[in-house]
């Protein structure tokens, strides 16, 4: 899955802050809805712009930011 297809950031929208495009649904408050327990279905329930494959490009998006991260180790 390509998430650049469902994920922009837009200095004009959240500023800037990653969101599910042609939404203000920001990627953060995707993955806090899934870290606390929230299922997909739950989440599309309470944002019906939402689908499975926007909830899956979060994921995807998240998971290749974790990738590519910096470690800075502690002095």
């Amino acid at each position: 899955m390509d998430y650049k297809e469902y994920i922009e950031s837009n200095a004009d929208v959240m500023l800037g802050k990653p969101v599910v495009k042609g939404t203000r649904i920001t990627v953060a408050l995707v993955l806090g809805k899934l870290s606390v327990g929230a299922s997909a279905d739950d989440i599309i329930a309470a944002y019906p712009n939402l689908t499975h494959v926007s909830i899956n490009a979060v994921l995807a998006y998240a998971s290749d930011v974790v990738s590519n991260e910096t470690i800075i180790a502690a002095a």
